[in-house]
């Protein structure tokens, strides 16, 4: 189909920004965490989420522009919670990066090699939700810790959420944001005079790789990019009527987080909420002019990550545990979903259950984290279930 700037309109522009907005805001504050739980310094922190948002953005611009599709992109935020969920690897952040590189790698080789598709596709809905839900219940804990420790900051954040959800659902967490920001200015605000808010760069890692973190860190991060949000952002274009073909997709977006991991970025991945947003008819009422939806957005995503350095400066001034509010407020809804796709087969319940609660236990063997364990052990069960059967 022809790109043509005739087919854009305010519709479009105004789906691409609220899909920029809702993306960002929602999940900035868990990549950070992520990072930083990597043993990114502020500087190389900065410097990842600049990278992603960059990558997403570009990527964006280029598959729509390309297809005549609305090909949203969007940072990996189940696997930023992953991420922040576990604690920095031998090595340090350059380990991590290894790990990021190993990852982008295997979502390539996904998007080129159907088999290896395939393979992830057929790993039972009820582990990877677990493992899943095992990864996002520590931070989704985090609002409720921040009650207990700062209840004069962390009820209002909770209550506007609560509130504004109510009527909006796609606002309620930027709202949140907007209320945390508020209040952090007004209590440390004056901790910012000593913040470096200057413009800050790409810093490049060297990438570092073991065998630990391979298995780990890119293993797991691998699978929950690809089953929560590579294979539902192809699920989410075709509810909408458009079907691209998913190995090339997989593939760009693996190509432009191997560009990134080295700059800190944990990966970009097809979107699939804020895809909702650009494919939907609220977008345009042609869905061949939807495409520029998605450009919209990508653009918003670069001049984003242009400014990341004053977003992780902000950040810095803030208590730990309000930004993990904040990002907990942010996965709610994902836990549900994983909490839901875990149990919804009465068969699979108690592997389920026991991958849920070896990865949120956070156990670690021979380095290797519990999300590996857990989904291990919640498949040797499940397949003695089924021999027995």
């Amino acid at each position: 189909m022809p790109i043509s700037l005739k087919h854009l309109s305010v519709s479009t522009v105004s789906a691409g920004f609220l899909s920029a907005l809702v993306g960002t805001a929602s999940s900035f504050t868990i990549v950070v965490q992520g990072l930083t739980s990597m043993g990114a310094s502020p500087g190389q922190a900065t410097s990842g989420l600049m990278a992603a948002s960059l990558a997403m953005g570009l990527c964006a611009i280029l598959l729509s522009l390309r297809s005549g599709l609305p090909v949203s992109i969007a940072w990996s935020t189940p696997g930023a919670a992953f991420l922040a969920s576990l604690a920095a690897p031998q090595g340090g952040f350059a380990t991590a990066v290894g790990a990021f590189v190993v990852t982008a790698l295997l979502i390539i080789l996904a998007g080129l090699w159907k088999p290896l598709g395939r393979a992830v596709a057929a790993i039972p809905t009820s582990l990877a939700s677990a493992m899943l839900a095992g990864v996002l219940l520590p931070l989704c804990l985090a609002p409720f810790h921040a009650i207990a420790q700062y209840p004069f900051l962390g009820l209002p954040i909770f209550a506007v959420w609560l509130i504004v959800g109510r009527f909006n659902r796609l606002f309620a967490v930027p709202a949140a944001v907007a209320t945390a920001a508020i209040l952090i200015a007004m209590q440390f605000g004056d901790q910012l005079e000593g913040a470096s808010l200057a413009w800050s760069g790409l810093e490049l890692t060297r990438p570092q790789f073991s065998l630990p973190a391979i298995t780990g860190i890119a293993l797991p991060l691998f699978i929950i990019t690809m089953a929560s949000q590579n294979i539902t952002g192809i699920a989410v274009l075709a509810n909408f009527g458009f079907h691209p073909a998913p190995g090339p997709l997989f593939s760009w977006t693996g190509l432009f987080s191997l560009a990134a991991a080295p700059f800190g970025s944990h990966g970009v991945n097809l979107a699939a909420i804020t895809a909702a947003i650009c494919a939907g008819e609220e977008s345009h009422a042609d869905p061949a002019r939807r495409y520029w939806a998605a450009v919209i957005a990508g653009a918003i995503y670069i001049v984003f990550g242009l400014g990341a350095g004053y977003a992780v400066a902000f950040m810095g001034i803030a208590p730990p545990v309000l930004i993990a509010a904040v990002a907990g407020l942010a996965l709610l809804g994902a836990m549900t979903s994983s909490l839901m796709g875990a149990m919804a087969r009465p068969e699979d319940r108690q592997a389920a259950l026991i991958t849920f609660l070896i990865t949120a236990s956070g156990l670690t063997f021979f380095g290797i984290g519990g999300a590996f364990w857990g989904l291990l052990a919640g498949g040797a069960i499940l397949l003695l279930e089924r021999w027995k059967t």
